[in-house]
């Protein structure tokens, strides 16, 4: 019987799908196959444990038979918890329906996490080329899932953009899928320079622009003659095309602008003394003789007055020596 034990736990069951693959799982049915109180119950938690395995892998069969880490870590965590409720909830002798019915909620729970991944998420590209790193439920190894565009061709449409001349446009090439991408695939602008949607376009009518890593270019300063269909590529190092679209660039020009001539308003004619804002030659003679005039007294008032100020000041100078001399003969 000990031998018969051994053997059992030491090997892996080939049917091993998805919610086994995450190892966290296969010890949490292991310490549940230990802790029955006999052996033969052992024996019969390891058996419903094994069917479990088959069944899981056949719900993984018929859904695609792989998952992402996402998935799969919804998945097991859903389940963990749902095991760890079962295991409060029973004691160490449970019998054989209650362990069935927790493997079979397992099987519920990955086959609920399975559809809304096959549905939603598997798969995003409505167009384009999508080569993704996902895990096989059989082998436990992660693998290339290719998912083709469903129109069969790389080409994701147009998009009318249009500007102004002096302007900028911003030519987005993101899709959200594109994060799931193997590699580090790169976009490759290119430009047909003329009226877009005019003419059909092939290969040799492009001119490349710019190979970068990042989604979206900037086009600044924008001239007529710069508009035509701009086409972002996404590819990786060996030339393999993800994804393809074309943005058909109008640039308007600017309106003519219309430069005015300035008016010049004729003199006003001689002897026009009208206006005291514009006076003739005939009244500037006169006004420039009386500012003259008064600007000649003024000098010589001042000049006089000037002249009496210092003959005040010396005049009182005296005194005050005369009065010092004075006092000094007295005073000898």
């Amino acid at each position: 019987m000990l031998l018969m034990l051994v053997s059992l736990f030491c090997c892996v069951p080939a049917s091993q799908a998805c919610l086994q693959c995450d190892r966290s799982i296969r010890l949490l049915h292991e310490d549940f196959i230990l802790s029955a109180p006999t052996v033969d119950k052992q024996i019969e938690r390891k058996k419903i444990c094994d069917h479990a395995y088959v069944t899981y892998r056949d719900t993984s069969r018929e859904r695609k038979g792989v998952i992402d880490p996402t998935t799969l870590y919804r998945a097991k965590t859903e389940y963990q918890s749902e095991f760890d409720h079962f295991l409060k909830t029973q004691h160490s002798g449970s019998g054989t329906f209650e362990a069935i019915q927790i493997m079979e909620k397992g099987r519920k729970i990955l086959e609920k996490h399975l559809d809304a991944f096959i549905r939603d998420e598997l798969c995003p590209n409505k167009c384009g080329l999508l080569n993704r790193r996902v895990m096989d439920c059989f082998s436990c190894r992660y693998k290339i899932y290719i998912c083709p565009s469903p129109t069969g061709q790389q080409d994701c449409g147009e998009h009318p953009l249009q500007a102004e001349e002096g302007g900028q446009v911003v030519l987005n090439c993101f899709l959200p899928w594109q994060r799931l991408l193997l590699g580090t695939p790169e976009y490759h602008y290119s430009w047909a320079p003329g009226t877009p949607g005019t003419e059909k376009l092939d290969e040799s009518d492009f001119k490349a622009l710019v190979v970068t890593g990042d989604s979206s270019v900037v086009l600044n300063q924008l001239r007529v003659s710069e508009q035509g269909t701009y086409r972002c590529s996404l590819q990786d190092q060996n030339g393999t095309v993800f994804y393809r679209v074309a943005f058909l660039l109008t640039v308007a020009p600017l309106p003519l602008q219309t430069h005015r001539s300035f008016v010049t308003l004729p003199p006003p004619p001689g002897g026009d003394n009208y206006s005291p804002f514009q006076p003739s030659e005939d009244l500037l003679v006169p006004v420039i003789a009386v500012v003259t005039a008064l600007s000649l007294t003024a000098g010589v008032g001042l000049t006089v007055v000037l002249g009496m100020m210092m003959n005040q000041r010396r005049a009182a100078k005296e005194l005050r020596m005369r009065e010092e001399e004075i006092v000094s003969e007295n005073i000898v």
